[in-house]
């Protein structure tokens, strides 16, 4: 072990560390029995615990709506799980590679998925039940064990978990921590053997910095200014309703939402008029219980400090419900569409993460392509058209994350895509089959014949190998 990683291991992160390794070398490969017996007991969890996760989830927010923790948190993982365990057989199964017969006849090769051994994985707040047991599927698939570090604004969620996960799980196989204070810098430092971060990219740079130290590989889910794009003839109150449903779910608080939209300049007015409908018949008044609160008191106070940057820029603002446009008692903030927001604006030059979506009226879909290329490369586009053409040229030109046609976020959910970011909005992929990639090493092992041929080739070289060498090249 380096002095490097000496310096990290201390404290009850490392002996957890220490443990979980030990563990791993003493059953470096568990079978096939053993992993689907730990995913059904995660998702036996997730079952037991539904009702408390989304009452803890909810305490942690403020108010968090019951019914979106149930659909994009508890479905996810406990859907995902049912996929790993219907494919894990197939994963698990040794690869048959090609070799070349003109020189190594009889030999053969394989590709091995096997174990690296302990996972880290670094929790965001927003969504923290998906972020962190549905990695984890992909880490107990391929036959590790993980430490999870939650975010500080998790507490009442890290409590359950920390709670009661051991009755499930034994430390030597999972184990999850709090973040009070230090314990994120002191958890990216230590040398896992692969480390997942889902986080700003800001934070991610520093994750990554210190995993650097250890020469740990690392997964970064960022994010980023995620765009729509309406194309012309798509019909708009089809693209007004998928748009907001994404846009204002989570209030706004998911890395793969609709950051802004791209309308045709001459339907601005018709969409801004959908809206008002759409919005007022999900979320008729601001105290809604299907509305979700914002997470806490800074980043509350943040969102309206961009709607008033923009505002003094001149821009229209534009509340979509009747009455308060926000509530700093309960922490929500109405949802919102801002027209003409300059590109200087404090709104168009960092993610949102809130329940405000610009609006950007264009004439030619080229210069849409253009001003999207022109920033960093997005964890996700939503291109909305019917004609096919258009759709491949948007896919073909502008590099994401991934994408989603006709709608925003499903890409996300389907469990047979992989799913991660691209330049400053992450590398590396965690679902699906590509997840246990992710969380195996593919261990290359050629089997030689019980004949080689290539020992009649050893030196002295004589004119055997000329011959053999004007074969091959030939």
């Amino acid at each position: 072990m380096t002095e490097t990683q000496d310096t990290a291991l201390h404290g009850p992160l490392a002996a957890t560390l220490a443990v979980q390794r030990n563990a791993s070398r003493n059953q470096p490969a568990p079978d096939y029995a053993q992993r689907r017996a730990d995913l059904l007991t995660l998702q036996r969890f997730v079952r037991d615990h539904k009702d408390a996760i989304a009452a803890a989830i909810s305490a942690d927010y403020g108010h968090r709506s019951y019914h979106e923790t149930m659909l994009l948190e508890v479905f996810p993982v406990i859907d995902g799980i049912d996929h790993a365990l219907k494919h894990l057989r197939r994963w698990m199964r040794p690869q048959r590679r090609g070799i070349d017969r003109k020189v190594f006849l009889g030999a053969h090769n394989r590709v091995i998925p096997q174990p690296l051994g302990v996972i880290g994985v670094i929790v965001p707040w927003n969504f923290p039940i998906n972020l962190s047991l549905l990695p984890l599927t992909y880490i107990f698939a391929a036959g590790n064990r993980a430490m999870v570090k939650m975010s500080e604004n998790s507490r009442h969620l890290a409590r359950l978990l920390i709670d009661r996960m051991p009755d499930y799980f034994p430390p030597e196989k999972l184990q999850f921590f709090d973040e009070t204070g230090g314990v994120g810098i002191e958890f990216s430092r230590l040398p896992f053997d692969h480390l997942l971060f889902t986080g700003s990219g800001q934070t991610g740079r520093a994750v990554m910095a210190a995993a650097a130290q250890n020469l740990c590989p690392v997964t970064l889910e960022l994010g980023g200014k995620a765009p729509a794009i309406v194309c012309d003839g798509f019909p708009l109150r089809t693209a007004a309703e998928r748009i907001l449903y994404a846009k204002f779910a989570n209030a706004g608080q998911i890395c793969t939402t609709v950051d802004h939209a791209f309308v045709p300049h001459d339907r601005l007015d018709e969409f801004v008029a959908l809206s008002r409908l759409v919005v007022t018949a999900r979320y008729p008044r601001l105290e809604s219980p299907d509305y979700t609160a914002i997470i806490d008191p800074r980043a509350f106070e943040r969102l309206l400090h961009v709607l008033d940057d923009a505002r003094v820029r001149g821009a229209s603002v534009i509340p979509l419900l009747d009455g308060p446009a926000f509530d700093r008692a309960s922490r929500k903030i109405a949802p919102h569409l801002v027209l003409n927001a300059p590109d200087d604006c404090l709104l168009m030059q960092r993610e949102i993460f809130g329940p405000i979506l610009p609006l950007i009226g264009y004439r030619h879909l080229d210069d849409v392509i253009q001003r999207i290329n022109a920033g960093p490369r997005p964890l996700a586009i939503y291109p909305f058209s019917h004609n096919a053409t258009t759709v491949d040229t948007i896919i073909g030109r502008v590099m994401s994350g991934g994408v989603s046609v006709n709608d925003a976020l499903f890409h996300v959910g389907q469990h047979d895509l992989p799913f991660g970011g691209v330049g400053e909005s992450g590398m590396g992929h965690y679902h699906g089959k590509e997840g246990f990639e992710t969380f195996s090493k593919l261990r290359p092992v050629f089997y030689q014949a019980r004949l080689s041929g290539l020992a009649l080739l050893a030196p002295p070289y004589g004119k055997l190998i000329d011959r053999v060498l004007g074969f091959l090249l030939r």
